[in-house]
């Protein structure tokens, strides 16, 4: 990657790996960044995302960060985002009815841990899927085509699936894309772009 100089963010390419491999493999990566290399890097992908793309007066999804999975720290695009008026709104996971939804964001007074880790609303107006004019979307890996690997679950895909045509899905990641993940369903949804410390990428 571009002048960051930290060999643990440069991966080795390896072909047709699979979603389980590449959870682990990231996983681990992850772990290796330390709190300020987290921080420095979640700093970079928001600046790269508000140059990149158009926020002010958007209706936008944006996860809140896993502590222990040493996820993107996006309550600094929360922040920045809610400055430029854009209508932020935050997911709340279901997991009996393996749903999501999401509720405006209007203060932190809203949020409390989930017993998985996610910061989530315990209260709030709920947004129609159908609403967002940009899904910011969370991942571990992501290939040179836009498919992502998530944690599993398949929440992101469900939802992304009752957007509406015109919206982007925008992924954000520490790390370069892999050239092929070897068992993509035709269930999953591709991202549109992905967010990096150094660069933006545009799928087709």
């Amino acid at each position: 990657m571009e002048n960051l100089s930290l060999n643990k963010v440069v991966q080795i390419k390896q072909d047709c790996m699979t979603k389980a491999d590449l959870r682990r493999k990231y996983k681990e990566m992850r772990l290796q960044l330390s709190p300020g290399e987290i921080e420095r890097f979640s700093e970079r992908i928001v600046e790269q995302a508000l140059m990149h793309f158009q926020l002010s007066e958007k209706t936008v999804s944006l996860f809140l960060p896993i502590e222990r999975q040493r996820e993107i720290n996006t309550y600094l695009l929360l922040e920045r985002a809610m400055g430029i008026r854009a209508t932020v709104a935050v997911p709340k996971t279901d997991f009996e009815t393996m749903e999501m939804h999401h509720y405006l964001f209007e203060s932190t007074d809203q949020l409390e841990v989930s017993p998985k880790g996610i910061p989530e609303p315990k209260k709030g107006k709920v947004i129609a899927a159908d609403r967002f004019d940009i899904v910011f979307v969370p991942l571990l890996a992501v290939d040179v085509k836009g498919n992502r690997v998530g944690y599993g679950k398949g929440f992101y895909d469900r939802f992304l699936r009752k957007c509406s045509p015109g919206c982007l899905f925008v992924g954000l990641h520490y790390f370069d894309v892999e050239s092929k993940i070897d068992d993509v369903f035709p269930t999953d949804i591709r991202l549109n772009a992905l967010v990096m410390p150094a660069r933006v990428l545009r799928f087709n």
